[in-house]
């Protein structure tokens, strides 16, 4: 995607608001991203030290601006707190595609929070980026993240062997796919307030 000068999607559900990310959003994820369970299942280090955090912090803040992605910081809405993450990692524009990625908090596991961030984020990448194809991939022994992912209209396409090399060990890839033609996911699947206003 092109470098954009639209404003950003801020998006918000029943029980979550979706924002930009900002740099003091740092120390925040990087509590998130310190506890095991968060980070057992993806290629995020184990317990980030404070300058990793703030690498990828700056990362998130470029994606919507540079064009190369968009990134998004879940906040559940009544109390406020900032609970997990999710994000276009990358953007392919000759093929209209693009791959998401998340990270939630256990305290808030078991709520279908996830799930109602990710329909958030599917809806804005096929109507605000007009994506054809979303991508995402999971660990093998993860079943929850594949759950979340296929509510979220996503189907698995196989597993890739051996796709990637992190945290000293080949990991295969489970991958996930869904299209802009597939079941249509609608803003009447979850109470969305105000999220195609700003799109």
């Amino acid at each position: 995607m092109p470098k954009t000068v639209r404003p950003f999607p801020t998006l918000a559900t029943g029980r979550l608001s979706l924002r930009a990310a900002t740099l003091a959003d740092a120390a925040a994820f990087r509590d998130i991203l310190s506890v095991p369970e968060v980070t057992r299942f993806s290629n995020w280090p184990d317990r980030p030290g404070k300058a990793a955090a703030e690498r990828a912090m700056r990362w998130m803040c470029k994606a919507y601006p540079s064009g190369k992605g968009c990134a998004w910081m879940i906040e559940e809405r009544e109390s406020r707190r900032l609970v997990g993450a999710i994000r276009f990692n990358w953007f392919v524009k000759k093929s209209k595609s693009g791959e998401i990625g998340y990270e939630l908090h256990p305290d808030f596991w078991g709520r279908g929070l996830m799930t109602e961030a990710a329909l958030a984020v599917v809806i804005c990448g096929h109507r605000y980026f007009g994506l054809n194809r979303i991508e995402a991939w999971t660990l093998p022994g993860n079943p929850g993240s594949d759950r979340v992912l296929e509510k979220a209209g996503f189907r698995y396409e196989g597993t890739l062997r051996q796709k990637a090399w992190f945290k000293d060990a080949f990991h295969d890839f489970r991958m996930f796919g869904r299209l802009a033609g597939d079941h249509a996911v609608s803003s009447r699947q979850l109470p969305l307030r105000d999220a195609t206003k700003t799109m």
